[in-house]
């Protein structure tokens, strides 16, 4: 998904600033050619005002377990920010931090640190938020499941994330922890965090990319995640946070079970 001799297009032939928002969102055009622009492929995208061009989004990076878009040198999000300080090296401080439990694979106060700057806004359950060092509590927004709030102009939505079967409902307790769905411009994305294919996970509507976990005993198993992807009918799912599970085997199913789905693989633990 790139954008070829981007840099040759004339400037007055861009939208004007006043058609989209300040702050980049993604672009709806997932299985048909923008023709905003001239010999774009297909896929996601990101419009930013500033820079006046349309950056085609052609993976979401992988630090730790962040997920990280980079616009023009910058940072936008971090989701559950782990590695140290190395695991960044480069990279500006995010804008938005989501943090979805207090588990250290999730949660590690010396990345956050390393990480977060006097401007980056933190969202997080209460249970995070009370285990943070002081000066990143005072900076977090606490989210309770259900709850939303708008930040540097995305959506930001607490899912539930929780286990279900009786022998692992030690790991992740109904209430403590958030999944995410983020929404930038007319595009969902769905963080499930830690959790089970719980009911909130299968009612879950319009969304565009998914990433979901599987990894035996602290989540579910490949054919429970590939039925709840199935329940909510992402566009386009990322398994995650897999380690030594059958990624092949969810493929499968997802496949099978709906060919319209994409099944996409990232370098996950």
């Amino acid at each position: 998904m790139r954008a070829d001799n981007d840099s040759a297009r004339p400037v007055d032939s861009a939208p004007s600033a006043e058609a989209h928002p300040p702050m980049p969102f993604f672009i709806e055009s997932l299985g048909q050619e923008d023709t905003r622009r001239p010999r774009m492929e297909i896929g996601l995208g990101i419009w930013t005002a500033g820079t006046r061009r349309y950056n085609p989004v052609d993976r979401i990076r992988e630090r730790g377990e962040a997920l990280i878009d980079e616009l023009d040198g910058r940072s936008l999000l971090y989701v559950d920010p782990t590695g140290g300080a190395e695991a960044f090296e480069g990279l500006a401080g995010p804008d938005l931090v989501l943090i979805t439990d207090v588990h250290g694979d999730h949660m590690d106060a010396e990345t956050l640190q390393a990480v977060v700057t006097p401007e980056t806004e933190i969202v997080a359950p209460a249970a995070v938020v009370e285990e943070l060092p002081e000066a990143l509590a005072a900076q977090a927004r606490t989210l309770a499941n259900g709850e939303e709030t708008m930040l540097l102009g995305l959506n930001v939505e607490a899912i539930p994330m929780y286990n279900l079967t009786e022998e692992r409902l030690q790991y992740h307790e109904e209430g403590r922890g958030n999944g995410y769905v983020v929404t930038m411009g007319g595009t969902r994305v769905y963080i499930a965090g830690d959790t089970e294919d719980i009911p909130e996970m299968r009612q879950l509507e319009d969304i565009d990319v998914a990433f979901v976990p599987f990894n035996l005993p602290f989540t579910m198993t490949a054919e429970q995640a590939a039925d709840a992807v199935l329940a909510f009918e992402p566009d386009i799912v990322y398994p995650y946070h897999y380690r030594g599970s059958d990624v092949d085997e969810f493929a499968r199913l997802v496949t099978d079970g709906n060919p319209d789905i994409e099944v996409r693989r990232g370098e996950w633990y």
